[in-house]
């Protein structure tokens, strides 16, 4: 369940609530009013199953509510009630299954923009698999991918492919392109620096690396595999199980491609940055491609759904 709250115009509010009243799959249903001061207004709140969400908020924006007044949502932890229990055997089709495509646009918006905390997440995570490389280091490579926070731009310009939402597509490509060129170009400065130092050489990037090699050699499970993990990771975000992103996060070769690519840049190992700018790419791409018909794919499924209900 989740638990939504209103602010309404005073002369809404009736409107609001018999919207709610009607809405198969909502409970506890509370109005008081004059309680809001900025904006003044009625508050007006309820518990909505999470699969008759995104009616609901559709609904209350065609009135204008997101413009007049507030709308708030929360996911709830507990809730311990009949009513609820009812409500969500009555809303149709699974709540595991239903896409809040306003709460999935929220969540990735922050993710997909570029901002000082993304940069740096994403430059450290390079800076980390650039010694899991050069050291032949599977341990720091798997701790790099967990680090990288680069799915959150991805997602969101999955999610403004299907949504139609140019802006967002183009914040999420800006952070995403920008993101890795400055964590590439900073990565590039550290290997002369850990060279300079003598913990980075040519020859142990140029060694046989058992453990790493695979990033800078492309093949069709680079593909397969970004493909499957941007399924796993769309389902992740729009089913609010958060805790898949991990496993996404470490199952894909982004960042040490992008790392590997810049180290290789820097000792003119062109040959291994081109097989690393490859991977990333088909990383990418692949990431891309799942995302985006999985949210096509849910969209598709949840409205046949519901007309059949």
């Amino acid at each position: 369940m989740l638990h939504l709250r209103l602010i309404t115009p005073a002369d809404h509010t009736d409107e609001v609530a018999r919207l709610i009243e009607k809405t198969v799959g909502t409970a506890h249903l509370v109005v008081l009013p004059g309680a809001a001061r900025d904006p003044v207004g009625d508050v007006v709140m309820c518990d909505v199953a999470r699969e008759a969400t995104d009616e609901l908020l559709a609904d209350l924006r065609a009135l204008g509510i997101d413009r007049t007044g507030a709308i708030t949502l929360e996911n709830i932890d507990l809730s311990l009630s009949d009513r609820a229990e009812q409500a969500e055997k009555d809303a149709p089709g699974e709540g595991a299954d239903a896409v809040v495509w306003e709460q999935l646009a929220d969540a990735t918006h922050e993710e997909s923009t570029l901002s000082l905390t993304y940069v740096a997440f994403l430059t450290l995570a390079t800076m980390i698999a650039a010694c899991g490389v050069v050291l032949d280091n599977a341990i720091l490579i798997v701790g790099a991918m967990a680090v990288g926070p680069e799915f959150g731009p991805l997602a969101g310009f999955c999610t403004a492919a299907v949504r139609r939402a140019p802006r967002l597509a183009l914040r999420s490509l800006t952070a995403l392109l920008v993101g890795f060129a400055v964590a590439m170009v900073v990565t590039v400065g550290f290997s002369h620096f850990m060279d300079w130092q003598g913990l980075f050489s040519d020859a142990q990037l140029g060694s046989d690396r058992p453990n790493t090699n695979f990033i800078y050699r492309p093949d069709a499970f680079s593909f397969i595999v970004a493909v499957l993990a941007g399924i796993a990771g769309t389902l992740s975000l729009t089913s609010a199980k958060s805790g898949a992103l991990v496993g996404v996060a470490i199952s894909v070769t982004t960042v040490p491609a992008a790392a590997n690519a810049a180290v290789a840049f820097s000792y003119n190992e062109y040959g291994q940055a081109w097989g690393s700018a490859e991977q990333l790419l088909l990383n990418l791409l692949g990431i891309v491609l799942a995302g985006t018909l999985t949210l096509l794919a849910q969209k598709w499924l949840w409205a046949r759904q519901r007309s059949k209900a």
